[in-house]
């Protein structure tokens, strides 16, 4: 059977961790790297760190936040954030990261997906959406950012796969930070059309969500943020909930 992953999502806004509630109010939670290896040692399976603020003001994933990290960790961990060009993921990739991340420059260029596919490898290459079902958004930094894209959430789904991305993270921006839980439903949807590891983002609260999100949707993959970092969560509660409903966990 396959194993489902847990991963620990670092939201990053001028280097500090932050979070939100639908992409707004945000407090900052604490240090990255510190962050990083303290869900590496409770067991999470994957980090994937956000810079928030990098598509809203043209920059980048700083490479020494990417290296610190680097060091720090022996678990797989994905960069976003400013990633627009080939040069920009081989810097990113240079200073240690096993995958990029992007979402607001694949809307504003699609081929670079392909482009990014095909000088690293689609294992490398994730692509980000964020979603109000069932449109896509762009600039989600912050909620004063955000932009309306008019494109199908499953459209750019099929695209995204047929331009040759690894991974897909779907996060249901109406559930962002609410800790109401995934949207199944949505996802089962998205998981219908979708032949990559797709991965749940947005709205984790309880650890049954994740058990949840794992039987009605099929998920690869599901992601924590905020909840983690207050403490409502630990990596192994959320592994021992989601073994319980009979699923496959590294422990």
């Amino acid at each position: 059977m396959l194993t489902r992953r847990i991963i620990a999502c670092l939201d990053v806004r001028d280097g500090v961790v932050v979070k939100g509630v639908r992409f707004g109010d945000h407090v900052v939670l604490g240090d990255p790297v510190d962050l990083a290896q303290r869900y590496r040692d409770a067991g999470a399976d994957e980090i994937v760190l956000y810079d928030i603020k990098a598509s809203t003001i043209a920059s980048g994933v700083r490479a020494e936040l990417v290296s610190r990290l680097a060091r720090a960790l022996d678990i797989q961990f994905c960069v976003a954030g400013g990633i627009r060009t080939v040069e920009d993921a081989r810097a990113i990739l240079a200073a240690g990261a096993d995958k990029i991340s992007i979402n607001t420059p694949a809307l504003a260029r699609p081929e670079l997906i392909e482009e990014l596919a095909a000088a690293f490898g689609s294992q490398c290459v994730v692509v980000g959406i964020d979603a109000k079902p069932p449109e896509v958004y762009s600039h989600t930094g912050d909620v004063s950012t955000m932009r309306a894209t008019q494109r199908d959430v499953f459209r750019w789904v099929a695209e995204v796969v047929r331009r040759g991305a690894g991974e897909i993270v779907m996060n249901c921006m109406h559930r962002d930070g609410t800790g109401e839980g995934f949207d199944r439903d949505f996802l089962a949807q998205v998981r219908r059309i979708c032949p990559l590891p797709l991965v749940a983002s947005g709205g984790a609260g309880t650890v049954q969500h994740f058990a949840e999100v794992f039987r009605d949707a099929d998920v690869d993959a599901a992601l924590a943020a905020g909840a983690l970092h207050r403490g409502e969560l630990t990596i192994s509660e959320i592994k021992a909930a989601v073994k319980s409903a009979g699923f496959e966990v590294r422990l």
